[in-house]
């Protein structure tokens, strides 16, 4: 008896243990439990002078020495607003972000006033104003200038004193903003001089671009909101560059030429103002020139070089000048077949390629130290799942791993490259704050991981390595449900992407499924994820297998991850389903009809459907034109493969999607209503391209639902 009653006792311990875990809700999955995110250093930014930085807790900001880990803090709310009232400036109820120079020294934002301010003498300026219709706004770095635009116009502020810049009345003509639709890297449209009396900025003409219908139905009697959309194939918009100086008041615009619709890329200032640097790519995305333009007559000094290539060249990142020889700059190239970085000089003279290999640059970080100088930069190099910080010497071309430990990386270094911090996460960890030397060593803990989803119940995940079927290797990740038995039978969901600049497994927090993956694995399914040819971070050939045949090789490659999973003993090969968005969404329909019968349930959000719909930079740089490569139109085109249905197929998109227009699924659906075949639609009011905020939930409970009733 006593046996029984000690067996008993650890029976009800072990089960209660067991029952203290946490099940994922879908405001889990949604990220609005706050404490299951990474940690994260707020307001986190080095000095420009000395090597100390300043970051934000509680309404206060703190100095930290790097050398000597003297914390102390430096402001807080009360001062703050003390110092307000003092200057006859209204108090906050939460510190702006504010940036440090100095110990003494910071420039913050309220509304739209900029201020400086001295902690010594309590001193606080306005130094700058704008409308509160501003956008784009951009603050010069080295003076108290801001340029921004108001509607589709250029202005910039100085001391306080608005200036027009452009006053064109067709809004059909943008200037100051992002241009070719945030491809190539454009994720602006205002540029600034190294001086900070002159702006660059992107004049886009879009008049000649047909009007798109966007149906807005908050007012009384629904109304159309026009947007330029030009598809593959068709008219597209017309981009220069123009330059605009402040003392005299002048813009001069570069003297690119013709073609009209060849898109203006990697815009960078040399040095010491003088010259524009401009890449300009063809149309066909295969040709590109690096020219360099006078700034000052906007005439063309000369074309540095050129790149072509059989598919298409992606130019995605400025020139990288070096501070201690304005002669010489680095060129990311993807031209040996993995983008790495070229040393040039200015007469367009290949001094030397710095890094080389099957790994690629991911990002450059800049250049530090003073005689032996090196070029830091993030990259693949030890294993394409992870993103590392490297240092080369631009002499001896010796490369350093500063981040020791595997994972994914951001850092922030210090303005004389002894120290960075380091914030990364891997598969055993959720983010952590690390202060590291310029050799790599940790030199101390700034913040620990957030450890509360231990205390959730979620399923092991495992990472793996296919084949397809030509030898090349494919990453997959499969998550497995909580307390699996690997005597029962699981359903699949299956969760794809499958296209161009988009990794969806690395060497991150829970790699990198997020929590959607995991509550869906926590409901009974084994969730399986694989990264096909035409992904990111494996190289230019790798992701240029998909060229002008969208939607084939990425199928393949899938089948290999579903072949794989009917191989094992614990699924249910009758109860496979997939769900994707966007590409994803593509990829999902795609699969569906090209391979019927393998899938029982699919959802596929906001897909594309038909390439021809799709816009001109993204859509003809992976399938060219519908006149250029029509059978490869037809082919990827779903509309051909409607006959094919077989199984429940659920469709979502946004009513107000400017990036995969409405009408592809609504095409869709018309075609499947011409074949008789049966399909479910649900619609997001209002949305873009994908359901964001409070409404996410939402759309995780309609997927989850579909497949809990179908799978």
């Amino acid at each position: 008896m006593k046996h029984r009653s000690i067996v008993l006792l650890a029976f009800f311990v072990g089960f209660q243990l067991f029952a203290q875990k946490t099940e994922l809700t879908l405001e889990d999955a949604n990220y609005m439990n706050r404490e299951l995110y990474p940690v994260r250093i707020s307001n986190l930014n080095w000095m420009d002078k000395g090597n100390y930085y300043t970051y934000e807790k509680d309404n206060s900001i703190y100095i930290v020495s790097a050398k000597r880990k003297t914390e102390n803090l430096i402001l807080d709310m009360d001062v703050l607003n003390g110092d307000l009232h003092r200057n006859n400036i209204d108090s906050v109820k939460k510190l702006p972000g504010i940036k440090f120079y100095d110990k003494d020294n910071c420039r913050f934002r309220i509304n739209h006033d900029y201020y400086s301010y001295s902690l010594s003498t309590n001193k606080i300026e306005l130094s700058n104003s704008i409308e509160k219709e501003a956008a784009n706004v951009t603050p010069n770095k080295h003076n108290n200038n801001i340029a921004y635009t108001i509607k589709n116009n250029l202005f910039v502020a100085v001391n306080g004193e608005k200036i027009q810049i452009t006053s064109d009345e067709n809004p059909g003509i943008v200037n100051g903003q992002s241009v070719h639709r945030n491809e190539f890297g454009i994720n602006g449209g205002i540029f600034w001089s190294p001086d900070g009396n002159r702006i660059a900025f992107y004049r886009m003409d879009e008049t000649m671009v047909e009007d798109y219908p966007i149906v807005n139905i908050n007012t009384d009697i629904a109304t159309v909101e026009n947007i330029k959309y030009p598809m593959t194939g068709r008219t597209s918009h017309e981009v220069t560059l123009g330059i605009y100086d402040i003392v005299s008041g002048t813009t001069v615009f570069m003297k690119t030429g013709k073609p009209v619709d060849q898109y203006l890329t990697t815009i960078t200032w040399g040095p010491d103002g003088k010259f524009m640097y401009i890449s300009l790519l063809n149309r066909d995305q295969n040709h590109l020139r690096l020219n360099k333009y006078d700034a000052v007559t906007g005439d063309l000094v000369k074309t540095l070089f050129e790149e072509k290539d059989d598919k298409y060249v992606e130019p995605e990142t400025p020139l990288y000048f070096n501070p201690l020889n304005h002669s010489q700059f680095i060129w990311l190239s993807e031209r040996s077949g993995f983008t790495h970085m070229y040393l040039y000089d200015t007469e367009g003279n290949l001094l030397n390629q710095l890094s080389n290999g099957n790994w690629l640059v991911s990002e450059f970080k800049g250049f530090y130290g003073n005689k032996n100088q090196k070029a830091y930069f993030m990259a693949t190099k030890d294993g394409f799942l992870q993103n590392n910080l490297y240092s080369i010497d631009l002499n001896s071309l010796e490369i350093t791993r500063i981040t020791p430990e595997h994972g994914t990386h951001g850092v922030k270094i210090s303005t004389d490259g002894k120290y960075v911090i380091d914030a990364y996460s891997n598969t055993e960890s959720s983010r952590k704050y690390v202060l590291l030397d310029a050799k790599g060593k940790t030199l101390r803990t700034l913040k620990e991981p957030n450890t509360s989803l231990d205390d959730y119940n979620l399923g092991e995940t495992k990472l793996l390595m296919l084949n397809s079927d030509d030898g090349t290797p494919l990453q997959a990740r499969i998550i497995l449900p909580p307390n699996f038995d690997e005597t029962k039978k699981y359903p699949v969901f299956l969760y794809v992407y499958g296209g161009p600049h988009a990794q969806l497994i690395t060497d991150s927090w829970l790699s990198g499924a997020g929590l959607w993956l995991n509550y869906m694995a926590a409901k009974g399914y084994i969730v399986f994820t694989l990264d096909n040819r035409g992904s990111a971070k494996r190289g230019r050939d790798f992701e240029q297998a998909i060229f002008r045949n969208c939607g084939s090789v990425e199928v393949d490659d899938q089948m290999v991850g579903v072949d794989y999973l009917k191989s094992l003993p614990y699924v249910d090969a009758d109860r496979i389903g997939v769900d994707g968005w966007s590409y994803g969404g593509f990829m999902t329909i795609s699969l569906m009809l090209k391979k019927p019968g393998v899938f029982k349930v699919a959802c596929a959000g906001g897909p594309v459907i038909d390439w021809k719909y799709y816009e001109v930079m993204y859509g003809e740089r992976y399938m060219d034109t519908p006149q250029t490569n029509p059978e490869g139109f037809k082919n990827s085109s779903l509309l051909n493969y409607v006959d094919k249905l077989d199984g429940r197929l659920l469709i979502i998109h946004g009513t107000s999607d400017p990036t995969v227009v409405w009408q592809n699924s609504l095409q869709f659906i018309k075609k499947c209503v011409d074949k008789g075949k049966m399909v479910d639609y649900f619609v997001y009011p209002g949305h873009k391209h994908n359901v964001r905020g409070k409404d996410r939930v939402h759309l995780y409970r309609k997927i989850e639902q579909y497949f809990r009733d179908y799978l």
